[in-house]
């Protein structure tokens, strides 16, 4: 990894974090809460990001944008580090997340990695892929990047950082497990540090 910090924050709140019902991923909307644990954020990150990365979900563009308003003219990109979904969208519609945790501990216990819940569903094979790509994309970078986005997504590289990243059941439970028991907050900012070996 180049030289320089790198943050990770996680989205503020969402109307689906706070049990409303949803319908299209991507497209739940920072809640009051939300929009304050935002503001918070930003004002933590004391200087312009040389590179501002934001997920392509609403609530992450949201809570990137008090970043934008504090540090005017720092330059933004998109990336595809978006949430995992590995629910089917179709299946889940009008759900809410206390609703749809009986599929997700189905979904985790099976762990099987090329495991598909739908065409509108990702594998975790799919995730480990997107993980290593922004891995590989990051490391390209100098200065100070700060990226928004989703709490699951950094809390997998995060361990990946820490532990190596394996597509197999073990791996997946391993994070089930270390995600259910202290995951990312709504807004929390995660400072990483730089490792010799590239995610494989």
């Amino acid at each position: 990894m180049a030289q320089g910090e790198r943050w990770l924050i996680r989205h503020g709140q969402s109307t689906a974090n706070a049990g409303a019902p949803t319908s299209e991923v991507g497209a739940s909307p920072l809640t009051a809460l939300g929009r304050e644990q935002a503001q918070r954020a930003a004002r933590q990150v004391d200087r312009g990001p040389d590179l501002l990365i934001v997920s392509p979900f609403l609530r992450a563009q949201e809570t990137a944008a008090p970043i934008l308003e504090r540090w005017p003219g720092t330059p933004m990109q998109v990336w595809p580090i978006q949430e995992f979904t590995y629910l089917s969208a179709i299946k889940c519609a009008g759900l809410t997340v206390h609703e749809r945790r009986p599929l997700a501990d189905a979904y985790w216990q099976r762990a099987d990695p090329g495991y598909r819940d739908g065409d509108d569903a990702e594998s975790f094979a799919g995730f480990a892929d997107r993980l290593r790509a922004f891995d590989e994309r990051l490391r390209a970078l100098r200065g100070f990047i700060v990226a928004v986005g989703h709490g699951q997504f950094f809390h997998a590289y995060q361990l990946a950082l820490a532990r190596g990243l394996e597509t197999t059941p073990q791996w997946m439970r391993r994070f089930r497990e270390t995600d259910l028991a202290s995951p990312i907050g709504n807004g929390q900012i995660v400072r990483i540090e730089a490792t010799a070996h590239a995610l494989r």
